[in-house]
């Protein structure tokens, strides 16, 4: 596979590239995390040593695959409960208040659909590790979204993420690429991302009518979305998987 992967320090033209919405990568609920406008605004010019690009020569108009990740101070013996939210939430924290950052969390690494199956993702994961111990870091963290998950909704995340197959990799080929480079998977984060709205907001975002209270199985969901019909409010609380990297 030939592409050229870079930083948007290195290579800040990249940039515009990453704008789009990479054909739908994400469902729609998905881009609706509070959190992540607090990162993602600035990421290119806050941390651009740590937002990368993949471009295919053949077609340099358009990346194939993006990755994103934020430096932060974390001294606390586990990973939060909060994963994706919480590493946005401390980073931002400290950047205001002067923080010397320890260790480095993934944000996302996202392949466009239909480059998936060929191992970009794995290597989109090198240059995130490569990077980041170039900056001397030790650590890189990942609040890891387990890609086959959203088949099995109503198995909880920790059932999901010990299974393996025969070569004691695990069974999710998310999280299987993790741990070939080197992760080892420490610990659920419970509430990874909570993404609330009204019922219109869903039926919008989904397609579903949202019409009774009770658990929602959404495409794409790692876990049922709550519906109150009364309250007129859904809320979705999305479980990763702590993966650590020492490099």
């Amino acid at each position: 596979m030939t592409l050229d992967i870079a930083s948007l320090a290195d290579r800040p033209d990249l940039a515009p590239l990453l704008d789009d919405d990479f054909d739908g990568a994400w469902p729609p609920f998905m881009l609706w995390d509070p959190m992540g406008a607090v990162y993602y605004t600035v990421a290119h010019d806050l941390y651009p040593e740590l937002v990368f690009a993949a471009v295919d020569p053949a077609d340099p108009t358009r990346a194939v695959a993006r990755a994103y990740a934020v430096p932060l101070r974390w001294t606390e013996t586990e990973l939060p409960d909060g994963g994706w939210d919480r590493m946005i939430q401390r980073a931002t924290i400290g950047r205001l208040t002067g923080a010397v950052p320890n260790l480095v969390s993934a944000i996302e690494i996202c392949v466009r659909p239909d480059r998936r199956g060929g191992g970009l993702s794995a290597l989109m994961l090198a240059a995130m590790r490569e990077a980041v111990a170039r900056q001397g870091f030790d650590t890189l963290v990942a609040p890891v979204r387990p890609s086959g998950k959203h088949r099995h909704p109503d198995l909880p995340m920790a059932e999901y993420a010990a299974q393996v197959r025969a070569d004691g990799l695990p069974v999710d080929p998310w999280l299987r690429v993790h741990v070939r480079a080197g992760g080892r998977i420490e610990q659920v984060a419970k509430r990874s991302m909570t993404i609330t709205g009204t019922l219109a907001d869903w039926r919008r975002w989904t397609g579903l009518p949202f019409d009774t209270s009770g658990p929602v199985h959404v495409p794409e969901a790692l876990v049922p979305v709550h519906c109150d019909v009364t309250h007129d409010h859904a809320v979705y609380v999305e479980p990763n998987v702590w993966v650590r990297h020492r490099l």
